[in-house]
């Protein structure tokens, strides 16, 4: 029994020979695999970070140009604001120039803007009750050889200034309307001095 004791013996160490390679191989087989799949992993997972990160700076410039943009509508819009001041300021200036330099402005406004020296002038309720036939007087007076102009008899909703009207013709000198023809020719240069 010897021979065949020797003959297991010797068939069990081959198999365990044999289990121990395979055991080694496949061992090595998977380690193999898994590095390959942490290698994978590790590079799928950078390229999530990279892009994540790309993304991320993406947005982040977006967002800072939208903040930029907003900052520059809103600087525009205080600028707006304080040029709208500074004409509402100028026109309750000359609304509140002393009774006879404010009735002297209007009767000069009437002699320049007249073209026949024979329109009516219109002025305000206020205006008109407190100097009207004086400043058509002074205007009529200021007209190169002398003037016709005649005070209407309406008053209009205006805040100062006035109109001559010609027959269907009406040439508008409200300080509103010149305020405004003024701001259309000078805000460049009133944005320039005011916040260049």
């Amino acid at each position: 029994m010897k021979g065949i004791e020797k003959i297991t013996e010797r068939i069990v160490q081959n198999a365990e020979q044999e289990i121990a390679d395979i055991t080694r191989e496949a061992k090595a087989k998977a380690e193999e695999i898994t590095a390959r799949y942490e290698e994978a992993a590790r590079r799928e997972h950078r390229e999530i970070l990279d892009r994540g990160q790309a993304a991320a700076d993406e947005r982040i410039e977006r967002l800072a140009g939208v903040a930029v943009l907003d900052t520059r509508k809103l600087e525009l819009s205080v600028k707006q604001e304080l040029l709208n001041r500074a004409f509402d300021t100028a026109l309750e200036r000359i609304r509140s120039l002393p009774e006879k330099e404010y009735g002297m402005l209007l009767a000069r406004l009437a002699a320049k803007a007249s073209i026949s020296g024979k329109e009516e002038v219109i002025l305000s309720r206020e205006d008109r009750l407190q100097a009207g036939e004086n400043i058509v007087k002074e205007a009529n007076r200021l007209i190169p050889g002398g003037g016709n102009l005649s005070l209407a008899e309406e008053a209009r909703p205006i805040k100062g200034g006035l109109l001559l009207r010609d027959e269907d013709i009406e040439i508008n000198c409200t300080f509103e309307s010149l305020i405004r023809m003024l701001r259309n020719e000078m805000s460049a240069e009133l944005a320039e001095i005011l916040f260049g």
